[in-house]
């Protein structure tokens, strides 16, 4: 499994236990055929976490995204074709345009709108071209509650500040990174079996405001103290989808078990994050 450093990737090594073995960057790099070569040595799954995932910072960083998302996708992909081995690679919501109305299914027309989403969809064409009988997983809204992502932040803020602005008016689905992980080992476990591309997000959807009310409730804060506001309120070097849902039928159609509702995965978070903190004496 590629990119264990990530917050998906700590999840699926620590989900699978001993039967998922985790590289980082300085373990495998993906970019270079002779680390791919070294590491991916025979039959087996990779599961491909790895990835430039800073949304705002590749419109300018373009090289980078390019060589992460589109050319170290493909060299695992020619690999495991060369020695057998199947593959299991993560994608983004962000290959779609966001003016949905309904939840996208695998097969609507893509339509990228920035750096990021253009390289992961290259880097998707890429993946199955070199390898058909890989199975691309479209995510998106992914957290742990823990280091930087939202709802790490929206818990540090509701400790730091009396109020809290947050985006109301784009939609998506939020998805816990260990319910993911779950999916995504199992998907290994059928890859051959499965569609080119599957969606697998959290079930329902909700705008960052409501996420960042849900998480205050969760934590048993007023979230009134959450406000909305619009994106144009917070313009952003990339823009960000308005409506970005993505369907879980193709996920359950192929067999795979649907991830929890939304709402019932933050509540799991935030109590793992609970115990850990009380496990470490902090809050």
């Amino acid at each position: 499994m590629t990119g264990a450093a990530g917050q998906l990737g700590r999840q699926v090594v620590r989900r699978g236990g001993g039967a998922a073995v985790g590289f980082g960057s300085t373990d495998l790099d993906i970019t270079d055929p002779a680390s791919i070569a070294a590491t991916i040595t025979g039959e087996c799954v990779v599961i491909n976490c790895a990835a430039h995932t800073a949304v705002d910072a590749a419109e300018t960083d373009v090289e980078n995204a390019e060589r992460l998302n589109v050319l170290g996708p493909r060299l695992l992909a020619e690999r495991c074709a060369e020695v057998g081995a199947q593959l299991v690679h993560v994608s983004t919501d962000y290959v779609f345009p966001g003016d949905a109305r309904t939840p996208y299914e695998p097969s609507d027309p893509t339509g990228p709108r920035t750096v990021y989403g253009r390289t992961k969809l290259a880097g998707e064409r890429a993946v199955l071209a070199a390898l058909p009988g890989a199975t691309v997983v479209r995510t998106a809204w992914v957290y742990t509650g823990v280091g930087t992502d939202f709802v790490a932040t929206m818990l540090r803020l509701e400790r730091e500040r009396d109020t809290v602005t947050v985006v109301g008016d784009q939609v998506g689905s939020p998805t816990y990174a260990a319910d993911l992980a779950d999916g995504l080992l199992e998907a290994a476990g059928i890859v051959g079996a499965l569609p080119p591309v599957v969606h697998a997000t959290g079930g329902g959807s909700a705008s960052w405001f409501d996420l960042a009310r849900a998480v205050f409730e969760g934590v048993g804060a007023d979230p009134e103290r959450v406000r909305p506001c619009t994106s144009a309120d917070f313009p952003r070097p990339a823009p960000r989808p308005a409506y970005s849902v993505l369907s879980p039928l193709s996920w359950a159609g192929s067999g795979l078990t649907p991830l929890r509702p939304w709402r019932d995965a933050l509540a799991a978070a935030l109590a793992a994050r609970a115990d850990d903190d009380g496990r470490s004496g902090g809050r």
